[in-house]
């Protein structure tokens, strides 16, 4: 079966966290999907300096811990500063790297001697035969526990666009590769001081990296996306994601047979 990172794009409350946590470890139960539950403590990419940005390291990975205690999940969040790396490492099965970050060399060796599996988001401005360059600088600090996760490329302005042949590309390299459904259907800063999406292509995108073979998916939910804090228009309804997923098995069995 596909591996699942699932939650929302970055913490707004220990509240929405944990009842998000609780609502995709029953639906990820009952279909047999291995889950991660992801959530950010700081988005430091935000379209504007009046964006909302998290509750901060400290706070942000309380409320992870305290979700990995209460519902034995695994966990995903992401780090961009090298400082972060270890103590997100204390709370985070897989570290994640920024698409924006994923070049930073200090970031990548920072995260990697962290022993964790590092998931690098594929930069909207890269090729995917240029990833190989990232793998290269985790396996140096010695962690070869590695994922690439694509997420669209620059096309035009505010637009983005999924190669799928890249996804094939970026297979052969020999680590896993994940696609990130929510992202790829983003609008970088359509909305003037926020990202604007699509979130109606998520289930064909998604549906289409499974049938090409990706490992696993990525996609951020919410209870009430129009109101949600950050990338409110890509994201997943949670009262949505159930139907959605038992759509995207059937495509993972029929390609898997």
């Amino acid at each position: 079966m596909f591996r699942l990172i699932a939650g929302p794009c970055v913490i707004e409350s220990e509240e929405q966290v944990m009842s998000i946590a609780e609502e995709m470890k029953k639906i990820t139960d009952e279909l047999k999907i291995p889950y991660t539950f992801k959530a950010s403590f700081d988005k430091a990419n935000r379209t504007s300096i009046q964006s909302f940005r998290g509750p901060g390291i400290e706070a942000g990975l309380s409320v992870l811990k305290k979700v990995k205690e209460a519902y034995s999940l695994s966990i995903c969040t992401d780090i961009h500063e090298p400082w972060q790396a270890e103590p997100a490492a204390e709370v985070a099965d897989i570290i994640q790297i920024p698409a924006f970050l994923c070049r930073q060399t200090d970031l990548l060796t920072a995260a990697a001697k962290t022993g964790k599996c590092i998931n690098i988001k594929k930069a909207q401005f890269l090729a995917p035969w240029d990833m190989k360059n990232c793998i290269e600088k985790v396996r140096s600090a010695g962690n070869d526990n590695i994922m690439l996760c694509e997420r669209g490329t620059v096309f035009g302005y505010n637009s983005l666009v999924v190669d799928m042949t890249g996804l094939r590309v970026m297979k052969d390299f020999g680590v896993p590769v994940i696609f990130d459904a929510t992202h790829s259907v983003q609008k970088p800063g359509g909305n003037g001081t926020s990202t604007g999406g699509n979130r109606q292509y998520v289930e064909y995108l998604a549906k289409a990296a499974l049938a090409v073979g990706v490992d696993g998916l990525f996609m951020e939910t919410h209870f009430d996306p129009d109101n949600a804090k950050s990338d409110g228009p890509n994201m997943v309804p949670l009262r949505e994601m159930k139907e959605l997923l038992k759509k995207l098995i059937r495509v993972y069995n029929a390609v898997n047979y």
